[in-house]
């Protein structure tokens, strides 16, 4: 295959990038010289949020929070397909007393990108972000959820009509709903009232998640990857095999002992099953002016998101530039994976639905790094990365206040200069 040498200027920083993609590939992604980052784009998108590019991410939980409260200050039309697979903490009882998708996720992300200047959305914030206590007693936590369902408790008649109203009903629906032994303890009230929307439409989290994407005015679209009630499974190295999101990212539970080589989905019975997206997530992705597949937990947010069938050949339609961005620092469930292994399993679940025919720039394109390889346990294998087909480009992008992580500050402008 025929390929080219891609150049970026930067100016500054000088922006270095090694590899070789299709002449295609390269055209499609990028048509004319590119400044990063682009400080005349850069420029028209903080004037007029409203009409800034539709850049796609495919997370799950923290690792995009400061990125997304950033974004809403240059496009109003980002785009955050949500894993909802988590099976720990919060979640993980709502789950089982209800058979529902993880909810915690979607509501960080909603809370991240909602316009910060809307009378009454820093009172919705704080109810949202709060939990009842993890040591009271059932009838004090009951209590205090009585007192959330009159209107009475601080949090509460702070928020403005309607949004006071709607929260309260929520709250009221939930609780009629709630069997006599859930457990309340750490129970996230924002969880609580996308649990009760869910329950009130019939099973849909579509729904609710609308309702609140109007009412706190979210600056971007939020879905969750499937609206199915599954599970996270792992076949590791060792051969054992582990069933639950909150088992694999070293978290609520001892780190894994050996590197994973495949993930999967199941349903409540742990039996294996078949996803394939929804038209929506098509849409979403086919719209989108570049596709990327963020930091965060590499396993349980960014591989989960693309297990649902046709999620690869949808992102190969696209013409947009691909973008992965690797994780720096720890990540518990990287044990095994330099980050040309990583490229090797993004690239393997994305080719999934047709690896003969699908080329690597149809659905990757650029991996984006620091200018410093300290920060990448196991070092950079440029010339094993080439040899991908994908290009490296390497940017400051770690600061000294965000040191080991990548900074919003410095990865947001090279986002958008690449849309």
């Amino acid at each position: 295959m025929t390929t080219t040498q891609s150049s970026f200027r930067s100016d500054p920083p000088r922006a270095a990038i090694s590899g070789s993609v299709g002449t295609q590939a390269l055209r499609l992604a990028v048509s004319r010289e590119v400044d990063i980052p682009d400080q005349v784009k850069i420029a028209r998108y903080g004037r007029l949020p409203e009409l800034g590019p539709r850049l796609l991410f495919f997370s799950g939980g923290t690792a995009l929070r400061d990125l997304s409260k950033a974004l809403v200050r240059y496009t109003h039309n980002s785009i955050h397909l949500i894993t909802p697979f988590d099976s720990g903490g919060s979640s993980a009882k709502l789950r089982h007393a209800f058979g529902m998708p993880a909810v915690g996720d979607i509501r960080q992300r909603l809370m991240a990108l909602a316009d910060k200047s809307l009378h009454g959305n820093p009172e919705i914030f704080s109810l949202f972000a709060y939990r009842l206590a993890k040591d009271g007693s059932r009838e004090i936590l009951i209590e205090e959820l009585q007192t959330m369902i009159e209107g009475t408790h601080p949090l509460v008649a702070v928020v403005p009509h309607p949004m006071r109203r709607i929260i309260r009903n929520h709250l009221q629906r939930f609780f009629e709903e709630m069997q006599d032994d859930f457990d309340l303890t750490g129970a996230s009230i924002g969880n609580l009232i996308l649990a009760a929307g869910y329950l009130e439409n019939r099973q849909h989290l579509d729904p609710v998640i609308y309702i609140f994407t109007n009412l706190v005015r979210v600056r971007g679209v939020v879905r969750p990857i499937t609206s199915r009630p599954l599970h996270l499974g792992a076949i590791l190295a060792d051969g054992h095999v582990v069933i639950g999101q909150h088992l694999l990212t070293g978290k609520e539970a001892p780190p894994l002992s050996a590197r994973i080589e495949k993930l999967f989905l199941v349903n409540d019975d742990y039996l294996p099953v078949k996803c394939t997206i929804r038209d929506k997530i098509r849409t979403c992705i086919r719209k989108a002016d570049i596709i990327c597949y963020p930091m965060g937990s590499f396993f349980s947010s960014v591989i989960a998101n693309l297990l649902p069938r046709d999620t690869g050949m949808t992102i190969s339609a696209n013409n947009c530039p691909k973008v992965f961005i690797p994780n720096t620092g720890h990540d518990p469930e990287l044990i095994g994976y330099d980050v040309a292994a990583q490229v090797e399993m993004l690239l393997q679940v994305l080719r999934k639905d047709d690896p003969e025919h699908m080329r690597v720039s149809d659905v990757l394109q650029f991996v984006l790094m620091d200018s410093h390889d300290e920060w990448y346990p196991g070092g950079i294998d440029e010339e094993r990365l080439k040899g991908l087909g994908v290009s490296v480009l390497r940017l400051p992008l770690v600061s000294t206040a965000s040191a080991p992580y990548l900074d919003p500050v410095l990865l947001l402008p090279v986002l958008l200069s690449l849309a």
